[in-house]
């Protein structure tokens, strides 16, 4: 308890239920976003993952405050839609700049106080990291790119008792799906409308989805555990998927992706 905690996104979503219920438990909470926010126990931090200076001096802000930082959970992340034919190289880079570099940014910052602490970095990955989904495929590789990172990280800091997890949810009901960038076309001359209805299939599983303080809880789990999982997918439906893909060949699980969410 007391405990400092530096969340990513923390305005809205996942990373503002999760702000307020580590700051309901007693953590000392800092909200990372955009623009400034006001939430009951928790201290806003302006923040831009994507950009190195903004980093740099929220994670400085907080350490000078409070002595160090305690826990990093890199929520921050986005979306975007189309097929990988279609997709701007921009849009490519952009989407792995705030999912990947993001992170690894406040990672490279937050170490050093993290290494004093014998901290505990938490990443919110996705099960579609190991699901790759058609028409989401610069999200599922941004994804599995970040989850790559945190099991390579593991055995650096493991001599300081720095614990590493990436939690995978599944279809949550957010503002993500809203806020997912689409820049595909109803009238693609090659993918005619299977973009679209991939999506709307998407949004709908997304929309029924589980709350997200289910992903807040398991968070706080994580946190309180002295030995967190490496990886953890949340809800038995999505432990179920993640064991089956597995054990099943990849070619078949590849084709009954592709059948619900090919379009």
């Amino acid at each position: 308890m007391g405990k400092v905690v530096f969340i990513t996104g923390a305005s809205k979503g996942i990373g503002l239920e999760t702000a307020k219920l580590l700051a309901e438990k007693g953590y000392k909470v800092y909200g990372g976003a955009r623009s400034d926010f006001k939430a009951k126990g928790i201290t806003s931090v302006k923040l831009d993952v994507t950009d190195t200076d903004s980093v740099i001096n929220a994670v400085k802000y907080i350490a000078d405050k409070e002595g160090g930082i305690d826990i990093l959970i890199n929520n921050a992340g986005m979306g975007i839609s189309d097929a990988v034919e279609n997709t701007a190289e921009e849009q490519c880079k952009y989407i792995f700049e705030v999912n990947f570099f993001g992170p690894f940014r406040l990672i490279k910052q937050c170490l050093p106080y993290l290494r004093k602490c014998g901290g505990k970095i938490i990443n919110i990955s996705s099960v579609a990291a190991a699901l790759c989904i058609p028409f989401q495929a610069f999200y599922s590789s941004s994804k599995a790119a970040l989850d790559a990172l945190a099991f390579a990280l593991i055995p650096e800091v493991k001599p300081f008792k720095i614990t590493v997890t990436n939690i995978l949810p599944g279809d949550t009901k957010t503002n993500f799906t809203a806020a997912r960038e689409k820049s595909y076309s109803d009238n693609d001359a090659v993918y005619g409308e299977r973009i679209k209805k991939s999506i709307q299939v998407m949004e709908k599983d997304e929309q029924g989805g589980m709350p997200a303080i289910k992903v807040s809880n398991m968070i706080l789990r994580c946190i309180n555990k002295k030995s967190p999982p490496v990886y953890i997918a949340v809800g038995l439906k999505y432990k179920l998927f993640m064991l089956l893909n597995k054990i099943l060949p990849k070619k078949f699980v590849i084709y009954v992706i592709g059948k619900l969410y090919g379009g």
